[in-house]
């Protein structure tokens, strides 16, 4: 789990809260705009199309998962591990991908232009020739 504060019981009610929301998304509750789901794993899970604009993901286990077109515009997404994950088509803009694990993921026509991919893994990743990176080293 990804702990943000630190004290015990936020870090509980932060958890219950995570799971409460992925399963309400997984659910088929496709918009949730700014929901707090920091160290959810939702590896290999169908997110496509989903609105997660604002969201907190830090940490969250999003291997192999499916997020073409969803809106992850102003998400933190830092040390999440995406690695393996079709965002084909997702729109990232201003998202925080700091330490973000980008391996072996699909990023064609993804809209990352704006996002802060500062030490984000990006091996063997597909799709993203061409862009305008400001902040990846």
């Amino acid at each position: 789990m990804y702990v943000v504060r630190g004290a015990a019981e936020e870090v509980r009610a932060m958890s219950d809260a995570g799971r409460r929301a992925a399963a309400e998304l997984l659910a088929g509750g496709r918009d949730l705009t700014g929901r707090e789901l920091a160290g959810v794993d939702l590896s290999g899970a169908d997110l496509s199309g989903a609105v997660l604009v604002r969201c907190n993901l830090a940490g969250a286990r999003l291997a192999g998962a499916d997020l073409s077109g969803a809106d992850l515009s102003q998400a933190c997404l830092v040390g999440a591990d995406l690695s393996g994950a079709r965002l084909r088509g997702a729109r990232l803009h201003l998202a925080d991908l700091h330490r973000a694990d980008l391996s072996r993921a699909d990023l064609h026509e993804a809209v990352l232009h704006t996002a802060d991919l500062t030490d984000a893994v990006l091996e063997d990743a597909e799709g993203y020739a061409g862009w305008r990176v400001p902040f990846y080293r």
